[in-house]
């Protein structure tokens, strides 16, 4: 039975991963230290810049999985490729769902407390260069706490990468970093950092929820995708 991947299903699993407490944490712990150092106009110049850099490396991320995976189906491993990653991404639903439950205990997906640290330090360099470094950093460490539904997206479009399947990605990706950019207005126009760090912690609890479900669903429709054959 042939099934087209549907708009319904990137843009759904873009928003949910959009709205990750992982990422919207450092775009807050970003801009609360960019305004003690630095005007709204530099504030709004640099976060721009971060959220480009993210946007851009987690393109780059992306396309470096797609063709990973795609290489190993290429090769007659698509059937076990499927399986382990869909178990893979079951599995970091799981855990945000024991973060509903039993928040900070046992393993998690946010950004371990050594990268918190380095982050410390590297934002107090409030270059250009140095704000896409942190940008890239950051992306690169988050991988873990926001890519799930992303290794999901991957694998499904590496069995047959084209460029719509490419559009797919850049669009997954805009959304994304939307509530990053609606974040960053607000802080810009005046809304309190501290505010919107305490509406982050009330709500990070539902936000896990809502992503391990995600996770779990998008996983098994994975491991069905490459078992039974379905075209998405």
């Amino acid at each position: 039975m042939a099934v087209d991947l549907t708009w319904a299903l990137v843009l759904g699993a873009a928003f949910i991963d959009s709205i990750n407490p992982c990422a919207i944490g450092v775009i807050l712990f970003l801009s609360s230290a960019l305004l003690r150092v630095s005007s709204r106009p530099a504030l709004l110049r640099l976060g721009v810049t971060y959220i480009i850099t993210v946007y851009v490396v987690y393109i780059l991320s992306g396309l470096g999985l797609v063709w990973f995976q795609h290489t190993l189906i290429s090769k007659g491993f698509a059937e076990i490729t499927g399986i382990i990653v869909g178990v893979f991404v079951i599995i970091l639903g799981l855990i945000e769902i024991k973060d509903f439950f039993w928040y900070g205990k046992g393993i998690s997906l946010e950004i371990s407390p050594e990268h918190k640290e380095q982050l410390t330090r590297m934002a107090q360099n409030f270059s250009f260069l140095g704000v896409v470094a942190i940008g890239g950093f950051v992306a690169i460490v988050e991988l873990p706490c926001t890519g799930g539904p992303y290794l999901a997206i991957t694998a499904i479009l590496a069995k047959s990468f084209d460029l719509k399947a490419f559009v797919y990605l850049c669009v997954y990706n805009l959304i994304f970093v939307l509530p990053l950019i609606g974040i960053l207005l607000l802080i810009y126009f005046g809304a309190s950092t501290l505010k919107l760090k305490q509406w982050r912690t009330e709500n990070r609890k539902w936000m896990n929820l809502t992503s391990g479900i995600l996770m779990i669903s998008l996983g098994s429709l994975l491991i069905a995708y490459y078992q039974l054959g379905w075209y998405l």
